[in-house]
């Protein structure tokens, strides 16, 4: 009985988001929106908080588990089967360059979040990883993989959580302006690819990493989700550094490093091994392309209804309400993602060309 309760309150939820998903795609199909590049996830998003934010308060207590669930299972059922609109030809084209502006974002940012917070904010180192971490890796799950090994407090948590989601947002709209500026000043060389890498290497969540570069183009969507996908991953390695910086030898034996270890890798989310599965699986060409494209259709309607309860679970109170110093922290570091990021980007490029 209690199993048929707890999936009847998820489904009620799962059809809010849901309905808000199928509106933002028929909305998308009119001949205006496709002109204008104007995407159903950026719909789904937008409608998502005009609800969230309105009526839907008075919906919540019977809402709230199937939106919590559609803005992570389904969410990350979308991003597996993204991984049907790429291939290893894809993954390829990000190459060497968008493994090492990965690596140099993820540790320049996290950095700059310690030295910044503790030195001139006066904050929590804690706190300062927190916020780091959400900003350089993968936003909100990043934030709670790195809670248990700094040992941060909750309302920390919050916090961090609440800057990912209020500046990531922001980057959804914020990237497609910059694509466009970008074919006048040419500051990320290249095409729209070589811009999806940009995206993948700054912006902090997954599903803000879909919505902003699907906006761009098809081909700044597959690169920017594969380049996101390896700041994914580096969440293990992160954790485990991390981990012993913490904690050094000298203060903790060898079997609790190993321990550390093992717990950063299970830390990595699954669904990011399974959307590699299926890049290498649609490499094969075992579908045929009718097969592929119901898929990525359905894939589209997945990911804005997450779209859409990703917006309805964002309160834009949220800002007054997290406090000062967290989110001045949290601005300086989108700031260096998008301004910092572009040079990086730039360079790195510019030498492995």
């Amino acid at each position: 009985m209690n199993s048929t309760s707890s999936m009847w309150n998820i489904g009620r939820g799962v059809v809010v988001a849901t309905l808000v998903g199928i509106v933002a795609t028929q909305v998308a199909a009119i001949g205006w929106c496709t002109d204008h590049g104007i995407s159903p996830l950026t719909l789904a998003i937008i409608l998502g908080i005009a609800l969230g934010n309105t009526v839907y308060s008075s919906w919540a207590n019977w809402a709230n588990p199937g939106v919590a669930f559609s803005r992570t299972t389904l969410l990350r059922t979308g991003v597996v089967f993204y991984g049907f609109r790429l291939t290893l030809q894809n993954v390829v084209e990000v190459g060497m360059a968008g493994v090492l502006i990965d690596l140099i974002m993820v540790i320049g940012t996290f950095a700059l979040a310690v030295w910044v917070g503790t030195r001139f904010l006066k904050m929590e180192r804690t706190s300062c990883m927190l916020v780091g971490s959400g900003s350089a890796i993968c936003g909100a799950a990043a934030v709670l993989a790195t809670e248990p090994v700094v040992e941060g407090k909750s309302e920390d948590v919050s916090v961090a959580v609440a800057g990912v989601v209020i500046f990531g947002t922001i980057s959804m709209f914020l990237y497609p302006v910059l694509a466009t500026l970008n074919q006048t000043l040419a500051i990320i060389p290249g095409g729209a690819r070589e811009f999806g890498i940009y995206i993948g290497s700054t912006v902090h969540e997954v599903a803000q990493v879909v919505a902003a570069s699907r906006q761009v183009s098809v081909d700044a969507s597959g690169t920017a989700v594969i380049a996101k996908m390896v700041r994914v991953l580096m969440l293990a390695p992160f954790l485990v550094v991390l981990a012993a910086w913490l904690r050094p030898s000298s203060e903790s034996g060898g079997r609790n490093i190993i321990v550390m270890t093992q717990s950063a890798l299970k830390s990595v989310p699954v669904f990011a091994f399974i959307f590699v599965g299926v890049v290498l699986f649609n490499s094969l060409h075992l579908l045929d392309k009718p097969m592929v494209d119901s898929i990525v259709k359905i894939d589209t309607l997945l990911l804005a209804i997450a779209m859409g309860a990703l917006g309805i679970s964002t309160n834009i109170s949220a800002l007054a309400k997290a406090g000062g110093k967290p989110m001045l922290l949290a601005l300086i570091l989108f700031v260096w993602l998008v301004v910092g990021g572009a040079a990086v980007n730039h360079v790195v490029m510019t030498l492995i060309a």
